[in-house]
């Protein structure tokens, strides 16, 4: 599918030169700073060297000083506590960071992640009856409970309290918990809201470390867990974020706790970034909750025998593998149900009872892929039901969608572009109908195209080792920092090209400009279809600037994300 190129808009000369003039930079790298709403020299300097003194005061965080108070009162009571998350990897690496961070304080912790099958997601009845038959007398929930009204009710009926630390969206209700602690809260005036669940349990233990004696080495020591939930959870890296993320990618690189360090592939040793994160260490933690049990993965996150994490990593290796068998059957699978499909449709929504519920939501991001559009994958649940995951496209809100089709849904959760839901299967005709209804009246054109950003155009010359430095130091990117693309125009093939990968898939090939005297490697993932014309044509190219490490040499190189022939 052809994208859409869009270049973003000049931002003003005056700011644009200013920069420039402070920080000493090219007109292009001040162009990309200002579009990003770095202006000053202060707020550059913020922004380049983040400092672990600029975090937030965790007391602004509205009922902080409450949950604060009723651990510290457990702990002295010498009351069992239990930690409770969600089996993503969010909720796995907040587990992680609560029960490891009370352990050094108490005997009396454990914890508990619900079945993904058995359970679902959130707060379960499963769980509570566990905490009562355990004589549990406070819970703490991480990535999950700001809508367990009922369940925060049933547990408190036990005599149970609860602790809330969640980063989703309330409902119209707060729970009845000792405290919820979330930055979206309406009357919440923590100044940033864009933390992970871990974040905000990383926020909670910053706020216990004191009265705790707790130094300020050990409270870092568990950034590592906190930047492995930002960069899978896809939240923004951004203010806090940023800082919060580029200390825990410094802790991954040269200190990480042994469960982290043994998931890190051999070549990344030292080299961990949001991308590495994303794409070679999240997939294998999430497997053990979308095959088997998540709490497999919390045990390789909390051990410190190397024998023990070992045989934890060696399990979640198989489950990975396992996982990735079962996400290509059914994509295919997926993928030649909607063959004869009408292809003007504006939604896909498949459904086969013997898709592995665990595998649902990469398939429907894989779908996505393919017919970019809002996609809907149903497999069957538990007591005749379905459930189902759902993920969007750029800029169109499909929560907002399913909030349309409530009435048809037993409960959904979610954010703008990715929710669950389970239903009644006698529904899904009409929720077919309705879902499609909707989205056809509220998307836009524009959202139906694959849209590549573009910070700027760039001329070859501009290319330079001390240009890629900075653009290095712009690190870590992810969401709402995202790695800056640059579009050339009129690029050639230095004719040396050639096809990688099966099935020739992907091109590696030096490219130039008639009229710079410079050469550059490049790459192109997904592209072996164009090889052919840019061996003999000109073309114009969308790419990101990189650093390749190989053999311990790193070597700068162009990613090509898309082209254009004249």
């Amino acid at each position: 599918m052809s994208s859409r190129w869009l270049l973003k808009p000049k931002p003003l000369a005056e700011n644009v030169k200013a920069l420039q003039d402070s920080l000493k930079i090219s007109e292009s790298l001040s162009r990309i700073l200002v579009q990003r709403g770095i202006t000053t020299y202060d707020e550059a300097k913020d922004f380049f060297r983040p400092q672990l003194s600029h975090l937030h005061d965790p007391f602004l965080m509205k009922d902080m000083d409450r949950a604060v108070e009723r651990i510290l009162s457990a702990l002295n009571n010498q009351e069992k506590i239990m930690v409770y998350g969600d089996y993503d990897v969010d909720g796995t690496t907040s587990v992680a960071l609560m029960y490891t961070f009370l352990k050094n304080q108490t005997d009396n912790v454990t914890y508990y992640i619900p079945d993904r099958y058995k359970e679902g997601y959130g707060v379960s009845k499963e769980g509570m009856d566990y905490a009562a038959d355990n004589d549990i007398q406070l819970i703490i929930s991480l990535d999950c409970g700001i809508k367990a009204n009922e369940m925060v009710a049933y547990a408190k009926e036990k005599g149970i309290d609860f602790i809330i630390c969640d980063h989703h969206f309330p409902g119209d209700k707060l729970p009845d918990a000792v405290a919820v602690l979330d930055p979206k809260r309406e009357d919440c005036q923590y100044p940033y809201d864009g933390l992970s669940g871990c974040g905000v349990g990383f926020k909670l233990i910053q706020a216990l470390a004191k009265p705790l004696k707790v130094s300020d080495k050990e409270l870092f020591s568990y950034l590592d867990l906190v930047a492995v939930s930002i960069a899978a959870d896809i939240v923004p890296i951004t203010g806090e974020n940023r800082i919060l993320a580029h200390f825990g990618l410094k802790v991954l690189n040269t200190s990480p706790r042994l469960g982290l360090k043994m998931l890190i592939p051999k070549e990344s040793v030292g080299l961990v970034n949001v991308s590495k994160i994303v794409f070679a260490i999240a997939p294998k933690i999430n497997a053990a909750g979308r095959i088997k049990q998540a709490t497999d993965a919390v045990k390789l996150l909390i051990t410190e025998n190397e024998i023990t994490a070992r045989r934890y990593v060696s399990e979640i290796n198989d489950l990975n593998k396992e996982r990735k068998e079962l996400d290509s059957l059914i994509t295919d699978e997926a993928l030649n149900q909607l063959a004869e499909e009408d292809e003007t449709k504006f939604t896909t929504v498949v459904y086969d009872p013997n898709w592995h519920k665990g595998v649902i939501g990469i398939v429907a991001s894989r779908l996505t892929e393919v017919y970019y559009r809002p996609t809907v994958v149903f497999t069957q649940g538990d007591n005749g039901m379905l459930v189902a995951s759902v993920r969007s496209v750029k800029g169109f809100d499909v929560y907002e969608a399913l909030v349309e089709c409530g009435d048809l849904l037993e409960r959904f959760g979610g954010h703008m572009y990715a929710a669950g839901l389970t239903m009644k299967e006698v529904n899904l005709p009409n929720f077919k109908r309705r879902f499609e209804q909707i989205v056809s009246r509220n998307i836009h054109k524009t959202q139906q195209i694959p849209t590549i950003e573009i910070d700027t155009e760039l001329s070859f010359k501009e290319i330079t080792p001390k240009f890629a430095r900075i653009l290095k130091q712009m690190e870590p990117f992810g969401p709402e920092n995202l790695m800056p693309h640059f579009l050339t125009r009129g690029v050639r093939s230095a004719g040396d090209e050639r096809y990688m990968g099966r099935g020739n898939e992907h091109i590696k090939l030096t490219v130039y400009h008639p009229e710079v005297r410079k050469h550059f490697t490049a790459i192109g993932f997904g592209m072996g279809h164009h090889l052919k014309r840019m061996k003999t044509e000109s073309f114009d190219m969308v790419y990101v600037i990189e650093e390749n490490v190989w053999q311990g040499k790193a070597h700068l190189q162009i990613r090509i994300k898309d082209v254009r022939f004249g």
